[in-house]
């Protein structure tokens, strides 16, 4: 971990020379109507570039060149052990630009400056490194064949992705879709979020100085509902892959559906239920967790654990842990080491976290600690971590993701009224449980509709086990062996001997 300090990191931050053009193969340029907008830091107000604002021409021009690429067999029909040292080789780099990205990452959206380093930059190298030395451990198979056939199953490159990617973890999220795209031999079209594009153009230069050839990877900084619907309508895109609201994943499968049927897979919202019962095996364990699952990241994750679901015959013994574990999480200046919660991504994002806290109040939730605004002569944009005690799960704080640090907390008197709750929602993304009888884990576990469960523990994992939901959170998984599946098609050939 780096020993910098807050005035180092703002020295750095001024003479910081940051990229906002899009990157076609191998190369910055100007969208194409020369349109920009502005990328100002949720810090502090800060201006930190103009941004290129592509759209539908940019978006052909890139698909373009991707299908070509594609097509050439410069990537695709390199031999996998060879693609896994330039992954690798990439993957290398972003660790030698640890301090850059970091500093990108936090300016562009606000998320402490320890995170960006000691988790997202790391956590993005791995995705990019651990999806190239599989590449060459993967194998096709030989079907059950007479003596005299033989079945053949192959995996092939699907050829065009286009992966749009959100602002919350910008370098992570699309690490997690580069890694087994790349590695699969397919040519990739990043769209990032127009709240946070920095990272992702630095991370096609790096990935082109690993060797990566030019048009296997470009990058279209831009809108939703004008690049990104550009992406999603184009007849050469052959998969899109997106992460971000569940209102949006539902538009881009109609996208899909209105042009070639391309292959879509979603990862979208979630609400997640973090479930303590009266036998956890530690409660303070339990609350210091709790306060986390909430508070990091501002809140701004599809996992955040925003429901506790806490034993009512604990609850006058566990809140006060859960209340003292919270200030342990006060909001502070993002470019400040020490700093656990940094700012939320923009004003509009703020004024959204700050109508739901109006809400939980409305609907006559206790509130038992935060609840405003905080840190305004910063010229940033921050709120305190806010927890609401005594909620029901009709209440909007209960059902609508926040993506905010909101935690809502709801007491339940029986495990069968504990699973109802958790599964009481439109999504399906992520559930933990906290008890210490082994039946009572593996039943509740399985009765939860969720993609990943946590027993003792909140946001458990690695590279090793898939991620993604189950209901509305959204389809298909990143992460694992299993993403793979995501950028390949089977082919089956059958051949008379």
């Amino acid at each position: 971990m780096s020993n910098l300090t807050r005035a180092d990191w703002e020295a750095r931050a001024k003479a910081l020379q940051i990229e906002g053009r899009a990157f076609i193969h191998g190369a910055l340029c100007p969208a194409a109507d020369g349109a920009t907008f502005d990328c100002v830091s949720p810090v502090d107000g800060r201006f930190l570039t103009k941004v290129a604002a592509c759209d539908a021409a940019d978006a052909e021009k890139a698909v373009a060149d991707a299908r070509a690429t594609f097509e050439s067999g410069v990537w695709s029909q390199m031999a996998p052990a060879e693609r896994k040292k330039i992954m690798v080789r990439f993957a290398d780099l972003m660790d030698a630009h640890a301090e850059e990205l970091a500093l990108l990452e936090t300016l562009d959206m606000g998320k402490p400056i320890s995170d960006s380093l000691g988790v997202d930059v790391p956590g993005a190298s791995r995705a990019i490194r651990w999806s190239g030395e599989a590449i060459d451990k993967i194998y096709d198979e030989v079907a059950a064949t007479p003596h005299n056939e033989l079945g053949l199953v192959t995996r092939e490159p699907v050829g065009v992705v286009a992966a749009i990617v959100p602002w919350n973890f910008p370098m992570i999220m699309t690490a997690w879709k580069l890694g087994p795209a790349l590695a699969t031999g397919n040519s990739v079209i990043v769209k990032p979020s127009e709240k946070s594009p920095l990272t992702a153009i630095r991370m096609a230069q790096l990935a082109l100085e690993a060797g990566i050839p030019a048009g296997v990877l470009n990058v279209l900084p831009g809108y939703g509902h004008t690049v990104g619907k550009a992406l999603a309508l184009h007849m050469d895109v052959d998969t899109l892959v997106f992460t971000g609201s569940t209102k949006i994943a539902k538009q881009l499968m109609i996208y899909a559906g209105e042009s070639n049927m391309k292959r879509v897979w979603l990862e979208a919202g979630g609400k997640s239920a973090n479930i303590v019962f009266a036998d956890a095996p530690c409660l303070k364990d339990a609350a210091e967790a709790a306060a986390a699952a909430i508070c990091f990241n501002q809140g701004e994750m599809c996992t955040a654990g925003s429901r506790l679901l806490v034993e009512r015959s604990i609850k006058d013994q566990f809140m006060p842990m859960v209340v003292e574990a919270m200030q342990g999480w006060q909001a502070g200046h993002a470019l400040d080491p020490a700093t656990k919660v940094g700012a939320l991504v923009d004003q509009g994002h703020l004024n959204t976290v700050l109508g739901f806290i109006e809400a939980g109040k409305a609907d006559n939730a206790d509130l038992l600690c935060g609840g405003a605004q905080t840190l305004q002569e910063t010229g940033g944009v921050y709120v305190q971590p806010t927890l609401f005690d005594n909620a029901h799960n009709a209440m909007r704080i209960a059902q609508e993701e926040i993506f905010g640090p909101v935690l809502t907390v709801i007491p339940f008197d029986s495990t069968e009224e504990a699973i109802q709750i958790a599964n009481d929602s439109i999504y399906g993304l992520a559930a933990a449980i906290w008890t210490s009888n082994l039946s009572k884990a593996h039943q509740t576990a399985r009765a939860l509709r969720v993609g990943s469960m946590w027993v003792n523990q909140y946001d458990g994992g690695d590279m090793t086990a898939p991620f993604g939901g189950y209901k509305q959170s959204g389809n298909g998984r990143d992460k694992s062996l299993h993403a793979f599946d995501k950028y390949t098609e089977l082919k089956a050939t059958w051949i008379k001997l």
